[in-house]
């Protein structure tokens, strides 16, 4: 019996039980679209946070404040305290310093309520230089940004976010209108374009960003204090270099060491993996419960294939006294093991990929599939099939012609 042959009579074997069959395969169906399911929301969930924080900035660096100690002694944690300032921020933007930082935007950062007519809204207000605009790689869909001028006057002048903009004014453009912030009349001179992103839970797109001069002035700050210095590298290839740089010019001008560092550097490598490192942890303990749901189909398929050899003995039999080797029989019988995990693969990435393709619809979260993650499962249940139908094809070739005959 050659190969074709041997495919054809598997095949057939298998039409011949479809019920049976179907449910053989049922466990192995469930487990490879679980598999592919649980992948594809893990390496979603993480294209979605690199897309989240590359949408931060370019070659992006994050200095923060350190930790801070009130007066009961009680540590809080990083960015707790003032110890950036404006002259930090001039010290890195100098190229003789810091030669691979390529942009700095040095911010400052407090929750406060705008109010246009009747209407107020909750914000983050955030004032910062002209830099900051190429440094966030954020763009201006109406109006304008502020200039460096309006910067070094700290003129009364805004730019909201889409989102709060949204909030604001439910009609016409917001470019030219009045908002009062702590009660401070400023002109909205431009709005944001929606980043669709978020960082530390807070959106992109809900915030007013003003001159850093102006809201100094309105928090009544004499410290020069920020609460972060954003820092565009020239290249990714210069990202570590300026990285080393700017922790060394700090660590000089503040008068610490590193061990006791009053500061706090970020890349968005570190970011990325902060954010995966969870992921990664529930990716692998969902995968690990999709592949008992594969070993438990595998088991399936080892348990019918026992019982197709107990039902076809006197078949076996019949076929070696008609001269077919051992090795001919054992390998109907993996064939038709590895049909029923092919098959069941098969079908389980077809559900996998229509799961991926409803569910971010339902639950807001984007599912990714790749070709790779397709042909490993597809290739898992292959080997299940044959690796789960090796004990009962050995069985069967193992039956001698005469005790096979006899069976009833």
């Amino acid at each position: 019996m050659n190969w074709f042959e041997t495919v054809r009579a598997g095949i057939e074997a298998i039409r011949a039980h479809r019920l049976r069959s179907a449910l053989t395969m049922l466990g192995i169906v469930i487990g490879i679209s679980s598999v592919i399911l649980t992948v594809g929301l893990g390496q979603g969930a993480q294209d979605q946070v690199k897309q989240q924080i590359s949408a931060l900035g370019s070659n992006l660096l994050i200095v923060s404040p350190g930790s801070s100690t009130d007066a009961t002694g009680m540590r809080r944690g990083f960015g707790s305290a003032s110890t950036l300032t404006l002259n930090d921020a001039t010290a890195i933007a100098d190229g003789s310093v810091v030669p691979d930082a390529k942009s700095v935007a040095p911010t400052t950062s407090t929750s406060t309520a705008l109010t246009a007519g009747q209407t107020n809204w909750t914000t983050s207000v955030v004032g910062t230089t002209t830099n900051w605009l190429g440094v966030r790689t954020r763009q201006v869909s109406d109006g304008r940004f502020f200039t460096a001028d309006e910067v070094t006057q700290a003129a009364d002048v805004v730019v909201l976010g889409s989102d709060t903009a949204t909030q604001l004014f439910s009609f016409g453009s917001p470019v030219g209108q009045t908002v009062s912030v702590d009660g401070t009349p400023m002109t909205v001179i431009g709005v944001l374009a929606p980043s669709g992103s978020s960082s530390s839970g807070t959106s992109e797109d809900d915030q007013a960003v003003m001159p850093i001069s102006t809201a100094m002035r309105l928090s009544g700050s004499t410290t020069g204090s920020v609460s972060t210095i954003y820092v565009e590298a020239m290249s990714a290839n210069t990202l570590s270099a300026a990285y080393q740089e700017i922790n060394a010019l700090l660590l000089n001008t503040h008068g610490v060491s590193a061990d006791a560092a009053d500061f706090n550097i970020a890349t968005q490598d570190s970011l990325v993996a902060t954010a995966n490192s969870t992921n990664k942890t529930l990716t692998v303990l969902l995968g690990g419960i999709a592949a008992i749901s594969l070993l438990v189909g595998g088991i399936g398929v080892m348990n019918i294939m026992l019982v197709s050899v107990t039902e076809r003995i006197r078949e076996i039999g019949l076929r070696k006294a008609l001269g077919a080797t051992p090795s001919v029989i054992r390998r109907q019988f993996l064939v038709e093991a590895s049909v029923l995990g092919l098959a069941g693969g098969v079908i389980g990435v077809a559900i996998g990929y229509v799961g991926a393709t409803v569910l971010p619809g339902l639950i807001n979260q984007p599912v990714s599939v790749s070709a790779f993650a397709t042909l490993a499962a597809i290739g898992t249940a292959l080997a299940l099939g044959i690796g789960f139908g090796v004990y009962p094809a050995s069985r069967a070739a193992r039956l001698t012609p005469i005790d096979a005959l006899r069976s009833e």
